[in-house]
């Protein structure tokens, strides 16, 4: 299922690159586009602002098929304290342009999956797909206004993996 995680996260930066390329982080003195995969970072202390966390959940298998598939469900968290411009009141404004860029960034619910253990990645022979976001409700937190969107991302198993 690795390779179809990192297809699914090398996606939806690309997409994200395209959507918005000003949302960014400087991570470790290098700016990136704006989502990470907390698997594949060193641990927060707080989640940053204004960025997409994907965080990979429960993993399950169907081998009743011709070719083994796999599910594993992603929660993309992401959360906003507003502009400073603004004192922070446009913290909802802000969280509905990130529930947009996320709808957008899914959209379509497929993407070639690559082994990117290569160098240059190598297309595998299937895709990566998932369904559609179910969007968790709005919390507040003192000055931070947060929400998840999770989705089920699922790949056929190919031979090696």
């Amino acid at each position: 299922m690795q390779n179809a995680k990192d297809s699914f996260y090398m996606a939806l930066r690309a997409r994200l690159v395209t959507i918005n390329p000003e949302r960014t982080i400087l991570l470790r003195g290098a700016a990136r586009p704006g989502i990470l995969v907390e698997e594949a970072e060193a641990p927060f202390s707080q989640l940053p602002d204004d960025v997409y966390i994907l965080r990979w959940l429960g993993l399950g298998t169907d081998v009743d098929l011709a070719s083994t598939m796999a599910a594993e469900e992603c929660e993309i968290l992401y959360q906003t304290c507003g502009t400073q411009s603004f004192g922070g009141l446009d913290r909802g404004r802000m969280l509905s342009a990130m529930d947009e860029e996320i709808t957008t960034m899914l959209q379509p619910f497929r993407a070639q999956k690559m082994n990117y253990t290569a160098t240059p990645p190598v297309a595998m022979l299937t895709q990566v797909f998932w369904d559609e976001p179910v969007f968790t409700p709005v919390a507040v937190q003192r000055d931070r206004v947060s929400r998840s969107a999770k989705v089920l991302v699922y790949s056929y198993q190919e031979q090696g993996e």
